[in-house]
């Protein structure tokens, strides 16, 4: 897309006004389509034990790939996933910067199978609402997931407080994120 830019110039020397007309032209990379390239990556991971979370392709054609296994990510199954994808792309006419990388332990799920992938590990969810809650996952399927969590309540003649388990269902578009919880001891 070419860009025409006007520049007006005065000269004070001769006392006049002259007028100067400069074209340019930058060129915008076209932008790498998004759905073209998780078809990429979801046919060179079919079959493979890392999946894809997340393609993400900021301005610029600046590319994130987030992949995901259940045993963890290699350094190695990065760099063979880029390989690949810059197979598929001609640099000469697709300009792009490119990162394959591993979701982060404790970056906020995204898919089904991370979900499942933490069912019986402890989690946190942020709901929309704004309630912070912790509890275990206990199962996760295509509409919902639901977590046990465990609360402290007053009974009538205990003098203690005695912890109660309850479990709570929430669908995936009450949550803010859902995140494994990691703890230190």
């Amino acid at each position: 897309m070419p860009i025409h830019l006007k520049i007006i110039s005065l000269h004070r020397k001769v006392g006049r006004e002259a007028e100067i007309t400069a074209s340019f032209f930058i060129h915008y990379p076209q932008m790498i389509d998004k759905n073209k390239l998780s078809k990429i990556v979801e046919a060179y991971l079919e079959g493979k034990s890392n999946y894809l979370v997340e393609v993400k392709i900021a301005p610029g054609n600046i590319i994130t790939v987030e992949i995901d296994n259940d045993e963890g990510v290699n350094i190695d199954d990065c760099v063979a996933l880029s390989q690949h994808i810059e197979s598929k792309f001609d640099r000469n006419t697709e300009d792009y910067e490119l990162t394959v990388t591993s979701v982060g332990l404790t970056a906020p799920f995204k898919t089904l199978r991370q979900y499942k992938k933490f069912e019986g590990k402890e989690v946190e969810v942020l709901t929309k609402k704004g309630d912070k809650l912790r509890g275990i996952l206990k199962s996760a399927n295509e509409d919902r997931f639901t977590i046990t969590v465990t609360k402290k309540i007053n009974l009538k003649g205990v003098k203690r407080k005695t912890e109660i388990q309850e479990d709570l269902p929430f669908a995936y578009d009450e949550v803010k994120y859902t995140k494994y919880h990691l703890r230190f001891k």
